[in-house]
């Protein structure tokens, strides 16, 4: 068991052994917080953290620090993301510091989709850094309690430091060379994206396996229900980095009650993904459907959850 090295209680669980799971919570369009107060208050006791998405596929949304806030007054536990392509190192370590002095504690870091697929596609990118770099900041902000440029951090902020991996990009032989880096730079958890294809997830996990990386790092397999044919569709025929077979497709076609029958899909795939080794915690994200986490959680066994402490909301 690894020493804690944060307040996280997401560490706390995993250096307990327990299998984690988190959600995600889409912040609004809007400067009003009833709707993510609300959601976060209905789905607390159905994860153990829930993920702020930051300005998700380039759209303007409530900031992801703020929203934070909200889900940590609401007693659910915030996972806030940061993306590469908004801000400059300056403007990212001082975001850190403010989420970190509002008691947020988990942070997933994120190149960031880019501006041309949101609402502003003239935008200007910053990426003045990569992610892997980013976690690295992190890393040395926590560890090392110094900025990237070196100065000295009185306090600093021991975010307990999350990364994200595609088992399903190509060339599919560098997935594990990619993941190694973001461990190497000082991730602490990976969420994997959308798993559907769960022969090549099980190849992915044996060669990080054999490279003893699951021992490093704890790998949280992701899962995503589906509530249409035309979504499982577009998702196999149009989004990069996915990979869908045609059986499941198939079983959608067939299926009378297709929310019904994504819900089920989704169940059999976590049941199966617990059964791979080195996963040790799920991650469901239930994109603009968080309806359905309850359902889900139900099926699949994954109820009541573990106690967890949610820290304070502000520090001195």
């Amino acid at each position: 068991m690894k020493p804690l090295l944060t307040e996280s209680s997401l560490e706390k669980l995993f250096n307990q052994g327990e299998l984690v799971v988190t959600s995600e919570l889409g912040p609004p369009k809007s400067a009003s917080s009833v709707e993510i107060r609300e959601h976060a208050a209905h789905l607390k006791d159905y994860a153990d953290g829930f993920n702020l998405t930051d300005n998700q596929t380039s759209i303007v949304r409530l900031s992801s620090i703020a929203a934070g806030v909200h889900v940590l007054a609401s007693g659910a536990n915030p996972i806030i993301q940061m993306t590469c392509r908004d801000r400059n190192r300056i403007a990212m370590q001082s975001d850190l510091l403010g989420a970190y002095s509002l008691g947020i504690r988990n942070l997933l870091c994120l190149s960031g989709d880019h501006q041309s697929f949101g609402n502003h596609p003239t935008s200007k990118n910053v990426y003045d850094l990569d992610s892997v770099q980013l976690i690295n900041m992190v890393k040395k902000m926590r560890d090392d309690k110094q900025f990237l440029c070196g100065d000295a951090i009185k306090v600093e902020p021991r975010f307990y430091i999350g990364a994200v991996e595609n088992p399903f990009g190509d060339p599919f032989e560098f997935r594990v060379a990619r993941l190694r880096k973001k461990i190497t730079a000082g991730a602490d958890f990976i969420q994997t994206q959308a798993i559907f294809d769960l022969e090549k997830f099980s190849r992915f996990m044996e060669q990080v396996c054999a490279q003893g990386l699951h021992e490093q790092v704890n790998i949280m397999a992701g899962v995503l229900p589906v509530k249409s044919l035309r979504a499982f569709q577009y998702m196999k025929n149009d989004v990069a980095g996915m990979a869908i077979p045609d059986a499941l497709v198939d079983r959608m076609a067939k299926a009378e009650n297709k929310q019904a029958e994504g819900i089920d899909i989704c169940v059999d795939i976590i049941k199966e993904c617990l059964q791979i080794k080195g996963v040790k915690g799920i991650h469901i994200m239930p994109v603009a459907w968080e309806s359905a986490l309850p359902a889900i959680m139900e099926k699949a066994g994954l109820l009541p959850r573990p106690n967890r402490e949610i820290p304070c909301q502000a520090q001195a």
